[in-house]
């Protein structure tokens, strides 16, 4: 453990190298935590890491890939070595796949969204909760869509993918009721990410709030004094 690190809440945060993910770990490096970056690009992270840096704020890089099984059931005790505890997770990586027809959507992509969207964050709760419960207020967020309730044609994948999201984390957070450990997941609304430019490409993208929008509401959901716990909270 850096020196910088020890006396700071430690955040995992995944999907870090861009939109909310990055939003969310230079806001949570703000509020003074040591952030733990997480995605697929060492390119992307080491610019969000100058970013934290440049800031006063400290930050590691872990690169890692969501379907990586083998490698996401090792996050657990990689960062039981290093840290020994996690007291933070903002599960923000995921992806749109294809909007298209159920009936035309090739296996490979309806594996990868299921894949990322729903099996990686499932794995991430089998691997972190023994770190969480170490904390003595862990908090986890996992960021949602209102594509999981509001159904819409060829959005088949993705909002499958959120829909059991959704009842992924509350069973967790039902699970975990009598710990200090509080479990919920953010629904952020049209924000402009490069997820939001795949859905709607002809979109004015200065209609729409940026990631950075998100930051005080994802600071309120991970804070010690949050008592929260299995809500689907709206951004406004």
């Amino acid at each position: 453990m850096t020196d910088s690190a020890v006396d700071k809440r430690i955040a995992l945060v995944t999907g870090a190298s861009r939109g909310i993910g990055r939003a969310a770990a230079i806001a949570l490096a703000g509020a003074g935590h040591h952030v733990i970056l997480s995605a697929r690009t060492t390119g992307a992270l080491e610019e969000v890491d100058d970013a934290i840096r440049s800031s006063g704020g400290s930050a590691s890089i872990l690169r890692l890939n969501l379907t990586h099984g083998e490698k996401m059931d090792a996050l657990g005790p990689t960062l039981f070595e290093r840290w020994q505890r996690l007291d933070i997770l903002v599960a923000a990586g995921g992806i749109l796949g294809p909007l298209t027809p159920l009936t035309h959507l090739p296996d490979k992509d309806w594996d990868e969204v299921m894949a990322v969207n729903l099996g990686a964050n499932w794995r991430l709760i089998r691997t972190l909760d023994p770190l969480l419960r170490r904390s003595a207020a862990g908090r986890a967020v996992f960021v949602t869509s209102r594509a999981a309730q509001n159904i819409r044609a060829y959005w088949g994948a993705y909002a499958v993918s959120k829909a059991g999201l959704e009842a992924l984390v509350k069973t967790f957070a039902a699970e975990v009721a009598s710990t200090a450990l509080k479990v919920n997941l953010l629904d952020p609304g049209p924000t402009r990410t490069k997820m939001r430019a795949q859905a709607y490409p002809g979109e004015d993208v200065a209609t729409v709030k940026p990631p950075e929008a998100l930051a005080s509401l994802i600071l309120e959901l991970t804070a010690v004094e949050c008592v929260r716990s299995g809500e689907v909270v709206l951004a406004s």
